[in-house]
């Protein structure tokens, strides 16, 4: 599987990005995924994750300090995972990126980065104040 990362950018604070993040290779809809990110001289930190589908719900899941201004959702068709980052600031300024895991269900689903086993390339966001 390799993952392919866009949609970063140079915006100001309160303003919008989309990341998207599409996959290659068969079976995109049993991965669960993730983005991270990394600011300098940071250690690489979970941001959002979706579970893979049980029926036709995948669970979203945010660190606290994006929830309501950050959505994770995913395309299975199209085999892309979307980052839709509202209210962005400084803080938020980093390179971010998505990941990829094989997951048995719904209910096999992890923040720790060391569990993924595909990562995209990584796309700077920088928020300026």
């Amino acid at each position: 599987v390799q993952l392919q990362a866009s949609g970063g950018g140079l915006v100001q604070a309160g303003d919008s990005l989309r990341l998207s993040c599409t996959a290659s290779g068969p079976a995109f809809n049993t991965y669960s995924l993730a983005w991270f990110r990394q600011a300098p001289g940071k250690e690489r930190e979970f941001v959002a994750g979706i579970t893979r589908r049980r029926g036709h719900t995948a669970y979203p899941d945010y660190t606290d300090s994006v929830k309501d201004r950050f959505t994770i959702s995913r395309d299975n068709i199209k085999n892309t995972v979307y980052l839709q980052m509202n209210s962005l600031n400084p803080e938020d300024t980093a390179v971010y990126f998505c990941a990829a895991r094989y997951s048995r269900s719904s209910d096999d689903y992890t923040r720790l980065p060391s569990e993924y086993n595909y990562w995209g390339q990584g796309t700077q966001v920088t928020v300026s104040s």
